[in-house]
């Protein structure tokens, strides 16, 4: 899994405490069997230590089949109330033969340009 997050500052309203981020996932099937991704579970943190979890079924509407070595980008969006915070999660996944299993997204940052300085 390959994971890039951006600042979106045209989607942002920092004297409102609304930061908006934009992330890149990219899925790859290193595997011998084709799978489909089924649901999604995303645990996001905010600078201030709120924590709110989002479940749903697939990503962007789509519950996307991949055979082996087949990949499948998407991008999303995660707003927080402050300018920094952190995504972690799971996507859920299937086999052909109905056999499921837990594919696990590290966490990553979310972080306004200089918010930390």
């Amino acid at each position: 899994m390959e994971v890039e997050a951006v600042y979106s500052e045209e989607h942002s309203d920092p004297l409102r405490g609304f930061f908006f981020f934009l992330y890149t996932i990219t899925i790859s099937n290193r595997g011998e069997e084709t799978v489909q991704l089924l649901n999604r579970h995303w645990v996001i943190t905010d600078g201030a230590g709120q924590v709110k979890e989002v479940r749903g079924p697939g990503v962007v509407g789509e519950q996307p089949v991949l055979e082996p070595g087949q990949a499948f980008e998407y991008t999303s969006g995660c707003p927080l109330e402050t300018p920094t915070g952190s995504m972690r999660g799971e996507y859920e996944m299937t086999t052909p033969n109905g056999s499921r299993f837990l594919a696990d997204v590290a966490a990553f940052e979310l972080s306004r340009p200089h918010a930390l300085h």
